[in-house]
């Protein structure tokens, strides 16, 4: 009878259930319904697209959950506000970008998800992910990609806690995963070094080229100071004492979150009093004003004067040298770069920072990159 009926009207049925039938055509299922005391209509979808049957459950169950205190609306309003995958991605990495103390860090987070997961599952909505939609993404590359893939089930992870946090799942669908994943054998690779009695020939290589000068100073204090790159490359004039000798980084420019002293050598010194002047603000400017040199400048500078190695290598280098040319303590060695050493404990009760002990460390090492490279350093 549904399927037959042509003239406009209203044609009830039970619970409040009407099908409205319009000049034009058209049959819609409507309820009428009282929630929390007031009457209402309901619109349960098109004939089209709602057989009789369908409506009657649906307004059984409104009216059930009516009757008990609920409000059908209301389940209908937190329905149409939860977010397909990709929005809720977004909307996690615009909370979090203002925590990120490297920008690269906030594009990568959106990027290899917009790249791997959103083409896969981005419109589904997040109570309706699973682990096969997660598994989808990830088995295309978790052997090829297998660093990319780890990141990327960790950032879909990210997400899916924040959509636990708002209400709208109960579990993590990346949890199960593994169990539908091979074992990945691929071996971890460490950022390339060079020997550290490779390293003096490197500084004087780079010294001889047509580089620019705030490249080329910025990539020999890091060498001589042991510093991560974006911490040299953005270094300020504000942050160094040259009278006492001293570059105190900031905490909010430290990967550990602490602030790091860094006692200069003679050389460092020069390097510092040849950079006087290239700008007021930032030690090592790059070419757009105000900006500082970018990581790429630094690694093409090295690559393209023939050493294949990385920029955090040298960090590697200069560790190398003080275990095997050196009778420096190792929480020394460790204290130069930065590193936490000893336990909780140890460290709640040991709270120097080594720093003069440090200084002389550091002037064996501009020492050492100054002189022969073949001659033994001892220093204790």
């Amino acid at each position: 009878m549904v399927q037959t009926v042509t003239e406009p009207g209203k044609y009830f049925d039970g619970h409040g259930l009407y099908l409205r039938v319009d000049k034009p055509g058209g049959k819609f299922w409507v309820q009428r319904i009282v929630i929390n005391g007031k009457r209402c209509e309901l619109g349960l979808g098109s004939l089209d697209f709602v057989s009789l049957a369908d409506a009657r459950i649906a307004a059984y169950e409104n009216r059930k959950l009516a009757r008990a205190g609920g409000d059908p609306l209301a389940e209908r309003r937190e329905a149409k506000a939860v977010l397909t995958f990709e929005e809720a991605a977004r909307e996690v990495h615009r909370i979090h970008l203002p925590t990120w103390k490297n920008p690269k860090h906030g594009d990568q987070f959106l990027n290899t998800l917009a790249t791997y997961a959103f083409p896969t599952m981005g419109s589904t909505k997040v109570p309706d992910v699973t682990s096969g939609d997660i598994l989808a993404v990830l088995q295309p590359i978790w052997l090829t990609k297998a660093e990319t893939a780890r990141r990327v089930k960790q950032r879909i992870g990210t997400v899916m806690k924040w959509c636990i946090a708002k209400g709208w799942r109960r579990d993590n669908p990346v949890d199960s995963v593994d169990k539908g994943l091979p074992k990945q054998t691929a071996k971890t690779t460490h950022r390339k070094s060079l020997p550290y009695d490779q390293v003096a020939g490197c500084l004087d290589t780079v010294a001889a080229t047509s580089a620019g000068l705030s490249t080329k100073l910025c990539f020999e204090l890091l060498v001589l100071t042991c510093v991560r790159s974006v911490e040299v490359r953005e270094a300020r004039w504000s942050e160094i004492d040259m009278t006492a000798k001293v570059w105190e980084i900031p905490a909010d420019r430290m990967k550990m979150d602490r602030p790091h002293r860094i006692p200069l050598s003679a050389r460092a010194m020069a390097v510092l009093e040849r950079a006087g002047g290239l700008d007021d603000d930032l030690v090592f400017p790059g070419t757009k004003k105000g900006k500082p040199l970018s990581d790429a400048t630094l690694l093409k500078l090295i690559r393209e004067n023939g050493f294949d190695v990385d920029i955090h290598g040298f960090r590697t280098s200069f560790r190398t040298w003080a275990q095997e040319k050196t009778n420096f303590p190792r929480e020394v060695a460790e204290a130069v770069l930065a590193h936490l050493s000893g336990d909780e404990t140890e460290r709640a009760y040991a709270r120097s920072d080594l720093f003069e002990k440090r200084r002389k460390m550091m002037d064996a090492w501009a020492r050492y990159l100054a002189q022969d490279s073949a001659k033994v350093v001892r220093i204790g």
